[in-house]
């Protein structure tokens, strides 16, 4: 009885959160309406309340969705890397990108990033840093598979290298998520002409 009741709760979960997203999509994360994500999940507005307590609280949690889904494909890579460091790297790159508009709109995206600046203390700010830092981690452990395989330089720190680029393609994806018209194209265009030198710098010799 337990296992249903489980299976249940996540059955309605993950209607309410797609139709959140397609609501989301329609108008716009600041013009949907909770009573509107609860009609289209046919479920009553306090069942989404027994799950979210606020608006935010959903987009979150979408946002985790999305991210949980690129760090499973992202550790799936990590297990049997591409052949060559900057082949590899893009690989793990360019599928956190490609990945990015699954569930979100780009307006979804600066809604989220709004909340977790404007309130980094709260549940909602610290679960947007974790999901962060765990798409830090990965870049990291790429790093240190390329450099156990002999491929990146042995002297370089992992943790640190991994941090810093990290920090360059978020900020990449800042600028992409603000400008409507930018391309995935063009974002990974604008990703090639920075990870190419600085995986050169990076590479075994």
């Amino acid at each position: 009885m337990a296992g249903l009741r489980e299976k249940q709760k996540a059955d309605r979960r993950g209607r309410i959160l797609r139709a959140a997203v397609a609501r989301f999509r329609s108008v716009g994360y600041r013009a949907a309406r909770i009573e509107d994500l609860a009609e289209q999940a046919q479920v009553s507005v306090g069942t989404v309340y027994n799950y979210y307590r606020t608006k935010g609280d959903i987009l979150i949690a979408t946002v985790a969705l999305e991210v949980e889904e690129v760090l499973e494909s992202g550790a799936a890579l990590l297990a049997d890397p591409p052949a060559g460091a900057l082949d590899a790297i893009r690989a793990l790159v360019f599928g956190y990108y490609d990945h990015s508009l699954n569930y979100l709109s780009k307006e979804m995206w600066r809604s989220a990033m709004a909340l977790s600046i404007e309130a980094p203390e709260t549940p909602n700010g610290a679960r947007y840093s974790a999901l962060d830092a765990a798409l830090a981690a990965q870049v990291t452990d790429m790093i240190a598979a390329l450099q156990a395989r002999g491929e990146m330089r042995r002297d370089l720190d992992a943790g640190a290298m991994g941090k810093l680029m990290f920090n360059g393609l978020n900020q990449e994806f800042v600028d992409f998520v603000k400008d409507d018209a930018m391309t995935l194209a063009e974002l990974r265009a604008r990703i090639d002409a920075q990870l190419g030198p600085l995986v050169a710098l990076m590479e075994a010799t």
